[in-house]
């Protein structure tokens, strides 16, 4: 029996120091290797937070983890924590339901919180993220509302008030008979795929190690009361604080329709198996490398299955949402082009309009040049005409002076008739004495 409780312990912090690998649902998301049980863990004890021992601590809260050896839970108290580096937060671990069994999801730290199958863990853990604090740069700042830090002097501080459900609803497993039913968001859910994710530190690996070798840990004997329900510092169990006893009416969940135990054990090879029969805690039957390889086969095929299924539903989604894209590219695409041959369109209609309009005013143009130089060409006759019939001698008195000089040559013989002297013609009587009278 020593052999197999070791193994379990062994598998445990193995699994806890590995991390993550994938569960059989989208609900799961890191499943420690070979953990698997038929009875669902008791409720959360109830205990108070101890003080803070010093700044930059955060929190990890206590579970209650597994002994095939055994075949009991034990409690894993919660504890103050150094954190591994700067900026990671903590995801607490989880019981979930899956294929009939109870898978434990071992916690990780990372810069974002987790899905912890909505377990209210209390002092910040809710169910869902971490509202204890949160990393600003380097600075680590504390809710006071959640986090017992009166005992130090910490300048990085705030209060944001929670409300803590801790003593209505102490479940703490997610699924099947009396779980938690909650589901991990899409941002959770890549979170679980994400490769970012940090074991836990050698403290807590140390600290479930110890809460292991602690007979009053287990669920059987502290009747879900451990007498160390946190510690300050992780392997402190000297200033422990304990659980407070377990309130009336609170009993430990039915086993989810699951009448035995059964529990893969990690040793080489997959040693071993260990079956526990409901009703008969004595009779116990262990099968040798081909029962543990086969029932660990099983559970490979079924991740595995689980894997292809979840690759298959993240590729379709993929997929639609490329086809989305191109679909909304292309609309675009044709919208642009409808809209460039509508301005082509409007572009070749104005251009028309303005050749139109330009051809008409040109021809109106003409037209007025046609008729100012017509008037200008009339007028400049006229003028000519005008000057023409100035320029013409005038006919009577063109004759009159011919017949004035006709008259003077016929009477002087072609020259004028001289009298007695003086070169002058002779007169008689004067003008108005009439012609000169012929001589006898």
């Amino acid at each position: 029996m020593r052999i197999h409780r070791s193994a379990s312990i062994a598998a445990l912090v193995l699994a806890l120091g590995m991390g993550a690998t994938v569960a059989p649902m989208a609900a799961q998301a890191q499943v420690s290797v070979g953990i698997s049980v038929g009875v669902a863990p008791p409720p959360l004890p109830i205990y108070s937070q101890p003080p803070i021992p010093a700044p930059g601590y955060i929190w990890t809260p206590g579970y209650w983890a597994w002994d095939a050896g055994i075949n009991d839970y034990y409690w894993v108290p919660g504890t103050w924590v150094q954190p591994p580096r700067i900026g990671v937060l903590w995801t607490p671990p989880y019981w979930g339901w899956v294929g009939g069994r109870y898978i434990f999801n071992t916690g990780y730290w990372g810069p974002h919180i987790g899905f912890y199958g909505g377990v209210n863990y209390g002092y910040g853990y809710g169910g869902h993220g971490y509202e204890g604090g949160y990393w600003r740069g380097n600075q680590l700042y504390y809710n006071r509302s959640v986090n017992n830090i009166s005992n130090v002097r910490i300048n990085t501080v705030y209060n944001k008030t929670v409300i803590n459900n801790t003593t209505i609803n102490r479940v703490s497993y997610n699924g099947g008979r009396g779980g938690i039913n909650a589901r991990p968001t899409p941002e959770q859910q890549n979170l679980m795929r994400a490769n970012n994710r940090i074991p836990p530190t050698a403290s807590q690996l140390q600290q479930t190690r110890l809460a292991a070798s602690d007979k009053s840990l287990r669920a059987s004997v502290n009747k879900g009361a451990p007498p160390v329900a946190a510690t300050a510092r992780p392997g402190d169990f000297k200033t422990a604080v304990a659980a407070k006893p377990v309130p009336a009416g609170v009993t430990r969940p039915a086993a989810g329709g699951a009448a035995a135990t059964r529990e893969a054990t990690l040793g080489k090879g997959g040693a071993a198996t260990r079956e526990t029969v409901a009703g008969k805690p004595g009779a116990t039957r262990e099968a040798v490398a081909g029962g543990g390889a086969a029932n660990a086969t099983r559970q490979t095929r079924e991740m595995n299955a689980s894997k292809a299924n979840a690759d298959r539903s993240t590729t379709a989604n993929a997929d639609r949402a490329a086809a989305n894209a191109d679909r909304k590219a292309r609309n675009q695409a044709q919208a642009a082009d409808r809209a460039n041959q509508a301005a082509r369109t409007n572009e070749a209609k104005a251009a028309q309009q303005r050749d139109r309009a330009a051809r008409q005013g040109g021809a109106a143009n003409a037209d007025r040049a046609s008729r100012q130089s017509q008037m200008q060409r009339d007028n400049a006759g006229g003028n000519r005409q005008g000057a023409g019939r100035e320029a013409q001698p005038r006919p009577n008195a063109d004759r009159q002076a011919q017949q004035r000089d006709n008259m003077a040559r016929q009477g002087g013989g072609g020259q004028p008739k001289q009298g007695g002297g003086g070169g002058q013609p002779r007169q008689g009587g004067g003008d108005r004495g009439g012609p000169d009278r012929p001589r006898g």
